[in-house]
């Protein structure tokens, strides 16, 4: 069921327009955002996802529209692929203590993340699901309103990208954030997200999965084979290394699942 907001969404964007190279890169975006709220980007390779994230960010400036965000609202980002140069001697933990937080939180979140062996680890020696586990780690202690998460299933075998989205659907109680993540994973879209934007310079449809599975813009980019029920289960794995459930309170990340 999609949630009410009585209070005013955490950042919204007004008719945004990105124009560049007299290219129209997105058109005309209404886009809002509220407290504690899962959000899926979806659209096909073009469709102006990561400008729209930039946007979003801070980063790319609109040729027209406005971007209004709450007062010391603060964002976070986990970026699609992260590289850093192999003579860079940089560890995790020295990548960690960027961010400043309180002790607790920090061990709390390295503790849920599954990264606590790793932190003397060189970034560039981490495999990606290491990785992915480190950027996401990092952008937690940064405490943030809102989280952006751009295709962050990269690299991660299909258990540990399985375990990830659990995880990542649980930030919202754990850490009073909102998500807005990118995802080509469809099934992820219909069953793990409360509401989801389907991009095509434009919005194509928004709403509720269900609802915008069956839209006729979505069914034009996606295809009708891209229809998922809602499928709700017990136990996702087995044994020791079985995944985290919905209704489990406390979903974790499990190192020992990476390959």
């Amino acid at each position: 069921m999609q949630p009410t907001h009585l209070s005013p969404p955490l950042l919204e964007l007004k008719n945004i327009n990105v124009r560049i190279d007299e290219r129209d890169i997105l058109k005309n975006i209404d886009f809002s955002l509220n407290k504690k709220e899962i959000v899926t980007l979806i659209g096909p390779n073009g469709a102006g996802k990561s400008t729209l994230i930039k946007v979003i960010l801070g980063i790319t400036k609109a040729s027209s529209g406005q971007r209004v965000l709450q007062d010391k609202l603060k964002l976070a980002y986990v970026p699609q692929k992260f590289n850093p140069s192999q003579s860079l001697p940089l560890r995790v933990k020295d990548l960690l203590n960027l961010e400043v937080c309180d002790a607790a939180i920090k061990s709390e979140i390295i503790r849920d993340t599954g990264i606590s062996k790793l932190q003397d680890s060189k970034v560039q020696q981490l495999s990606g699901g290491e990785r992915q586990r480190v950027l996401l780690t990092r952008a937690l202690l940064r405490q943030p309103d809102v989280l952006v998460l751009d295709e962050p299933m990269q690299g991660l075998d299909i258990q540990s990208e399985a375990e990830l989205y659990d995880y990542v659907r649980s930030l919202p109680e754990r850490y009073g954030c909102a998500v807005l993540i990118v995802s080509h994973d469809l099934q992820w879209v219909m069953q793990g997200t409360q509401r989801v934007v389907c991009l095509n310079k434009h919005i194509c449809c928004s709403g509720l999965p269900a609802h915008v599975q069956q839209d006729p813009a979505y069914l034009a980019l996606f295809g009708q084979q891209r229809v998922f029920y809602q499928h709700h289960h017990d136990h996702c794995g087995h044994g020791d290394t079985a995944l985290p459930c919905q209704h489990d309170s406390r979903p974790h990340i499990h190192p020992e699942a990476e390959s």
